[in-house]
């Protein structure tokens, strides 16, 4: 009887059994459990899935494909290309750094980059580019307005109010309605060389350019070869000394070839060769007349 009562098996759980319904009881554990593992095997069938390379790629290509459908609808189609306020020099010269090969997808098109190709040529200020309903890409162009001819190192260029390049021209006729600007560094001070240009008004028949010397004062070049030295400081002031002496006194109606205001306190006067021999033998005679 005692043999049977101590092989009688003990009703109480392992301890093992007892932490496991202990464990059990714990709700993040049930929801873990009952949560987590089918969420990680069904995550585990895609990556077991994608492991194959042959699968992947092929994946791959029917992604494409969708991919390459929709971009290729005709809502998404960009059919030409409309040029707004550009001449027709600068819409040759837009269509040629942007040499778009229509119809094309608008996926296909970084507007941003070939708004900033297009404003970086020489003659375009600004420029906006859209795409319109109807497949239709817009671009819209600011030119820069030539005000002057500038005679640098490497030829004849036209320049805009500021200085910046619009375009390189063969002759100086091609513009002869621009006023000429030479000399080294008049591309980065044609502001005050449009105002030295403005300022010669009276006289505007017989200038001939404005020449930046030394790239920090101006020379005024007016025909007959005369030539009006300005300082660096008040040009405008001195040209315009210069100026009203001629309206007074025709100073440069007279032979002078050089007007020399760099120093304003004491302006001089070059004479050509021939008027200085004629001012030596007026005073030889009056000094003989005076002897006798």
């Amino acid at each position: 009887m005692c043999a049977m009562m101590s092989s009688a098996r003990d009703p109480a759980p392992s301890r093992l059994s007892y932490r496991a319904q202990r464990l059990w009881l714990t709700p993040l554990f049930r929801r873990a459990l009952l949560r987590g593992v089918p969420l990680v095997a069904l995550m585990a069938v895609p990556v077991v899935w994608l492991s194959d390379a042959d699968r992947r790629e092929a994946l791959h290509a029917q992604i494409a494909e969708i991919r390459r459908q929709i971009e290729t609808r005709p809502e998404f189609m960009v059919t030409l290309m409309a040029v707004d306020g550009a001449s027709a020099e600068v819409d040759e010269d837009i269509r040629e750094v942007l040499p778009l090969d229509f119809p094309v997808s608008s996926f296909d098109l970084d507007l941003e980059e070939m708004r900033a190709t297009v404003a970086g040529l020489d003659a375009v200020k600004s420029a906006q580019m859209r795409i319109r309903p109807g497949g239709v890409l817009e671009l819209t162009v600011l030119e820069r307005v030539p005000a002057v001819v500038w005679r640098g190192v490497d030829g004849l260029e036209l320049l805009d109010g500021q200085g910046h390049r619009v375009a390189p021209i063969a002759a100086r006729a091609q513009r002869p309605d621009l006023p000429l600007v030479a000399g080294e560094g008049a591309d980065a001070a044609i502001p005050e060389a449009l105002s030295l240009i403005a300022a010669a008004a009276p006289i505007e028949r017989r200038l001939r350019g404005v020449v930046r010397i030394g790239a920090r004062r101006w020379d005024v070049v007016l025909d007959r070869g005369q030539r009006i030295l300005l300082p660096e400081t008040g040009a405008i002031a001195a040209l315009e000394r210069v100026i009203a002496l001629t309206q007074v006194s025709d100073l440069l109606a007279r032979d002078v070839t050089t007007v020399d205001m760099r120093n304003p306190v004491r302006p001089t006067v070059r004479l050509a060769p021939g008027a200085v021999e004629d001012l030596r033998r007026i005073r030889r005679l009056q000094a003989g007349a005076s002897n006798g």
